[in-house]
């Protein structure tokens, strides 16, 4: 499953942080009005996120869960116990797990080789992104609540991001993006802008799997209206490319979670000027135990 709003930002002006303690962003905590940015500090945090999950995803986008998910009213996989996890929690709903209102799954190449491989791997050939000297990070499995899909809640979680990154000196950074449905004929303007505009170096370059595989070069590059298409693309999808991100080759159809997948890949060391400076300035005193 990718990770478009609502089941995966956009970048905004950031607010002063600093923080302390294993589920902190800095000295202080990371907030704005009365909602928090942290990591998750244990199995309570962890799953309120798999309960949020499970209701945006299931209940409201009309994902099909599994037996064992329905029973559970949970959304969790074997890297769950791998990951990290980045928490929204807006405190005037309490300071316990029932604060949590968005979430986003961060994997670390150690924690994807203890899980056997990272989740883009089953839609995507990310070999030439494992092949990447240095450390790289998936992010996936990010949703908000109904209600929190709002600049606050998203800046936040990319401030927690942005700290994360730079203290773990991520180089790169990639996950399934998400367009909503399945029809990738509907979605065909969408998909090209993205292959001519967008599409990831020969180097960075993953490509949907030869089984999964659905073509995104379905309109000549002159035949799309882009400002048009870009401002229709998700806002997750957006803030990527706001980052100087890219995509990979094809896209997958993911009926389970009835989404149309691209792979979004980041470079830290080319973000843009703008946005890279914008969080280093902060994130560089950040410390995220």
């Amino acid at each position: 499953m990718g990770f478009s709003i609502p089941t995966r930002t956009v970048l905004s002006e950031t607010v002063p942080v600093s923080v302390t303690g294993p589920d902190r962003l800095g000295d202080q905590p990371l907030v704005s009005g009365t909602l928090e940015v942290k990591l998750a500090a244990g199995k309570e945090d962890i799953l309120a996120a798999k309960q949020l999950r499970y209701r945006v995803f299931y209940e409201e986008m009309g994902a099909i869960p599994s037996a064992a998910a329905s029973a559970s009213r949970l959304d969790e996989d074997s890297f769950d116990d791998v990951a990290d996890h980045l928490l929204v929690l807006d405190h005037s709903l309490g300071n316990g797990p029932e604060a949590v209102v968005g979430t986003y799954r961060l994997i670390r190449r150690s924690a994807a080789e203890t899980a056997g491989g990272f989740y883009t791997a089953d839609e995507f050939d990310i070999s030439r992104l494992e092949a990447q000297p240095g450390e790289i990070l998936e992010l996936g499995r990010s949703c908000t609540a109904s209600g929190y899909r709002t600049r606050p809640t998203m800046q936040l979680l990319w401030k927690g991001i942005a700290a994360y990154v730079f203290q773990n000196d991520i180089s790169l950074m990639f996950g399934c993006a998400s367009l909503p449905g399945n029809d990738a004929a509907a979605l065909q303007s969408q998909l090209a802008y993205l292959h001519h505009q967008h599409l990831a170096p020969e180097r960075i370059r993953a490509t949907a799997l030869p089984e999964r595989f659905v073509e995104m070069d379905r309109m000549a590059a002159n035949e799309i209206d882009l400002r048009r298409t870009a401002a229709a693309l998700p806002p997750l999808i957006k803030g990527y490319l706001r980052l100087g991100g890219y995509v990979g080759h094809g896209a997958v159809i993911d009926q389970q979670f009835n989404t149309t997948d691209v792979c979004v890949i980041v470079e830290t060391s080319s973000v843009s000027d703008k946005y890279y400076k914008h969080y280093e300035r902060e994130a560089r005193g950040i410390s995220i135990q």
